[in-house]
């Protein structure tokens, strides 16, 4: 890659891994947010709810925000909505860290915070798309892979920044002083941040394959989302279904893992909130690996050869785990690598769509079927372990054998 390459590739990981920690930030404070913007007189669980259904907003608010932004940029340009989605995450961001509370302003408070979620949801269903589409157009065609990883990587990075700045304000600060003003400090650093990136991303130039098409006036003349639905069902299956083995593999091992170790294996919560980090970090990795790999065997044999792995050591984590906990360390470093798979599936996603139509057809499929898993994938596992200790591996399981599915149904596919 050339060094335009790479300083494309760099400011489009920081600008992920920074909104995303913008995204993901609202949940780390949700009891703390519960108190301060509903009434008192509430129970606390009816708190929680609200707070907890403020957040799912955001993810409902994807699918719309990401279709509208990839419509404007399969017609206008990558770069424009790729800067449009980090500038409404900063002001909504900043926005609710200078929120005043119920106790200064009633039910506008918990109103105002709602809005600005709906606004982070719509940002991040354009951002994470966006820029897939936006860094794969600029590499080199064998580093496509890498440069999707790496832009992943950014993103799971978000996650850990986002969780390194809760336990880092809840060692400083007692709980009284953060319910008091210090809730506010994370957000509006993550607003501050967000201009930066805002920024940066000014000096970064539209995609070659963009302006190609401008220039041979081949930019679809029709509605986008119109033609994916008619001529590119088979891309919208293949993007479908390697989002499910994305969601299954973040929101099972990554998210909800911590929760399942202190409930089901007695695991206690700052034990478990460790290895969890320790597995981001790895997931970080692999997701690089994932990449390089991908660029070198293609899309094809690595969802045939490599989609087991999230399986496997799903069940290597919650079987040993129930005979020897001191295994915990080595095996979430072991779940976060395998997870790390992920990082290929962009690849097959920009891939699947021809460039007129990439934006939209990307977009459309990641986010509808991310709002459908990250909806119903807690219920399930939820209702799964009442059966078996081991559901979440089984989950994992499931999109396992559908991501080999997908890899067979890729050969022939070009450049796949």
């Amino acid at each position: 890659m050339s060094r335009r390459d790479v300083r494309t590739l760099a400011l489009a990981a920081l600008g992920g891994a920074l909104e995303f920690y913008d995204f993901i930030i609202f949940v780390y404070f949700a009891a703390v947010i519960g108190q301060l913007f509903f009434p008192p007189e509430l129970p606390d669980w009816m708190k929680q709810l609200q707070t907890f259904g403020i957040f799912a907003a955001g993810y409902l608010a994807r699918p719309l925000g990401g279709i509208v932004m990839a419509h404007f940029g399969d017609r206008l340009g990558r770069k424009r909505m790729f800067t449009l989605s980090i500038l409404m995450m900063a002001i909504s961001t900043l926005g609710m860290g200078l929120l005043p509370t119920y106790a200064q302003v009633g039910i506008i408070a918990p109103v105002a915070l709602l809005a600005l979620r709906v606004a982070q949801g719509a940002a991040i269903g354009g951002e994470v798309p966006g820029a897939w589409v936006f860094v794969a157009e600029h590499v080199p065609p064998n580093r496509v892979g890498l440069a999707c990883g790496t832009v992943t990587c950014g993103l799971t990075v978000g996650i850990l920044m986002g969780s390194l700045a809760a336990t880092g304000l809840n060692t400083m600060f007692t709980k009284e002083v953060i319910l008091d003003h210090a809730w506010r400090l994370p957000f509006l650093l993550g607003g501050v941040f967000g201009f930066i990136s805002v920024y940066l991303r000014r000096w970064l130039a539209e995609t070659p394959v963009f302006k190609a098409m401008q220039e041979r006036k081949a930019l679809t003349e029709e509605l986008p989302l119109r033609v994916v639905a008619r001529d590119h069902w088979r891309g919208v299956a293949v993007s479908m279904a390697l989002t499910g083995l994305l969601s299954s593999g973040i929101i099972v091992l990554i998210l909800m893992t911590p929760a399942i170790l202190q409930k089901s294996y007695g695991i206690d919560a700052a034990t478990a909130l460790s290895a969890n980090s320790l597995s981001t970090i790895f997931l970080s990795i692999g997701c690089i690996l994932a990449g390089l790999i991908v660029d070198r065997i293609g899309g094809a044999r690595f969802f045939m050869f490599f989609s087991p792995l999230l399986a496997i050591s799903a069940f290597i984590l919650f079987m040993t785990l129930r005979v020897d906990p001191s295994w915990l360390f080595p095996l979430s470093a072991l779940v976060g690598l395998s997870v790390g798979t992920i990082g290929a599936v962009p690849h097959a996603m920009v891939h699947v769509f021809p460039a007129a139509v990439r934006f939209s057809g990307l977009s459309a499929s990641y986010n509808l079927a991310y709002a459908v898993f990250g909806g119903l994938t807690p219920i399930a596992v939820t209702v799964m372990l009442q059966i078996s200790p081991l559901a979440p591996a089984f989950y994992v399981l499931m999109f396992s054998i559908v991501g080999v599915i997908t890899g067979f149904a890729l050969r022939g596919q070009q450049k796949l």
